[in-house]
């Protein structure tokens, strides 16, 4: 940027009015240099009261539209995940920065067309991972950074729910709309903290196995969630197992679901056992307190660390890194590389689940 467009404001426009469109508009009212100023989304009165809730001047039902206007920096997208390569295409495109909700896309290859625009258009990409800005994450992170956990051999990842299917018949359970259902949806998340924990190792070969035992017959629906859609079929999983094996000899387990009979409320975190030291993250119902636990040895005598934990910030640190990418001028280091790993990985393990095979993953 030059000195003149660094002291400008950077212009915004969100696409999207459920969860992640409002939270992307609280995440930009709290930074300074920065103004919303479109919102796009198809139903009509909460388009409006959100509009009115924080001041944002342009409302437009139709994504075509605010993508039209020529004084927009950047996009935010938290639309089904059906509309997310389509909308980044065309928004970078047209030179506009852009922050996408995950999964980055339903498969690797829209992920590779969103990578590929923002590549030829030399602007920012960034998917939301707002879970490895939490707290106990980032703590984990630094522990294991400084080397004290040594050489982390297996690793455990998972995000389980008893009940927690997103609202019967909504865009959540189409296999068009959504991609897949708990493994792309939940596994997503856990997969990225558990790779960025690692050090972003190649993932070599996927196994897997999915399982549609619940969802089918109806049962396991949240009915408190308030998803967009109404009348899709179930056509997802509902529970999600895989096995990665990692070019640094380490191997992974992922495990999610929307519905089990189980223990699970909803329920997330991941485990580290290495060479040096241990750790796990257990959140239950989303809770950032005394959620980490690491093992070591002291003296030659099993010790247990539990690290006073900050809440993090989530979607607010995410936003806030975007603008501070679009800031820094570097744009071609963030181009969303990071949102395709992940999805060629689910990609693999939807595949691996279909075939009832192993599948080695293509080396880049």
């Amino acid at each position: 940027m030059t000195s003149e467009q660094s002291v400008k404001p950077l212009r915004v426009g969100v696409i999207g009015l459920g969860f992640g469109g409002e939270t992307h508009i609280k995440s930009y009212k709290q930074l300074p240099n920065v103004e919303v100023v479109a919102l796009a989304g198809l139903e009509e009165e909460r388009l409006r009261s959100l509009g009115a809730t924080y001041a944002i001047p342009h409302l437009y039902r139709y994504y075509e539209d605010i993508l039209e206007r020529d004084d927009l920096d950047a996009i935010s997208v938290g639309v089904p995940n059906y509309l997310h390569a389509p909308i980044a295409v065309a928004a970078l495109e047209r030179g506009m920065h852009v922050l996408c909700e995950k999964p980055l896309a339903r498969s690797g290859a829209e992920a590779e067309a969103m990578v590929a625009a923002a590549t030829k258009a030399n602007r920012v990409l960034q998917v939301v991972f707002n879970h490895r800005m939490r707290g106990d994450v980032q703590t984990l992170k630094q522990y294991i950074d400084e080397g004290k956990l040594g050489h982390i051999y297996y690793a455990k990842a998972s995000w389980m729910r008893r009940r927690g299917i997103p609202g019967s018949g909504t865009w959540f359970v189409s296999k068009e709309m959504a991609g897949g259902g708990p493994l792309i949806d939940l596994g997503v998340h856990v997969l990225d903290i558990a790779l960025h924990l690692l050090g972003e190792p190649e993932v070599v070969t996927v196994s897997a196995a999915t399982y549609n035992e619940l969802g089918r017959q109806g049962r396991g629906v949240d009915k408190r969630a308030k998803k967009s859609g109404s009348g899709s079929a179930y056509e997802v999983e509902d529970l999600a197992t895989a096995f990665l094996r990692l070019a640094n000899g380490a191997t992974l387990l992922l495990e999610t679901s929307w519905a089990t009979h189980s223990s699970a409320s909803d329920d997330f975190g991941v485990t580290l056992y290495g060479t040096e030291g241990g750790a796990e993250i257990k959140v239950k119902n989303y809770n950032w307190e005394d959620t980490l636990r690491i093992f070591t040895d002291v003296a030659d005598v099993p010790a247990e660390i539990t690290p006073h934990l900050s809440r993090g910030e989530g979607h607010l640190a995410v936003v806030r890194n975007f603008v501070a990418a679009i800031a820094e001028g570097n744009w071609s280091a963030h181009n969303g590389h990071e949102g395709l790993r992940r999805t060629r990985v689910i990609d693999a393990c939807y595949s691996a689940a279909l075939h009832g095979r192993e599948v080695t993953m293509p080396q880049r």
